[in-house]
């Protein structure tokens, strides 16, 4: 699986609200159409799979 869940884990140390970032993520993915990165370069072909990608590559900054 890519990203590891460590790696991911020690961006948003809470599992929590690792998968509440991830999933609103996804939904604006889904709306938008909007991309952080190109296609081509997401390994995962789902939303929630390139919201995961996307904080893996610290492209994603949750403020408290």
């Amino acid at each position: 699986m890519y990203p590891s869940i460590d790696k991911v884990l020690n961006i948003i140390p809470s599992k929590y609200q690792l998968v509440y970032v991830v999933a609103k993520r996804a939904h604006q993915m889904k709306e938008t159409k909007h991309y952080q990165l190109p296609q081509k370069e997401y390994k995962s072909t789902k939303d929630i799979g390139k919201a995961l990608e996307e904080v893996s590559e610290n492209l994603i900054h949750v403020i408290d």
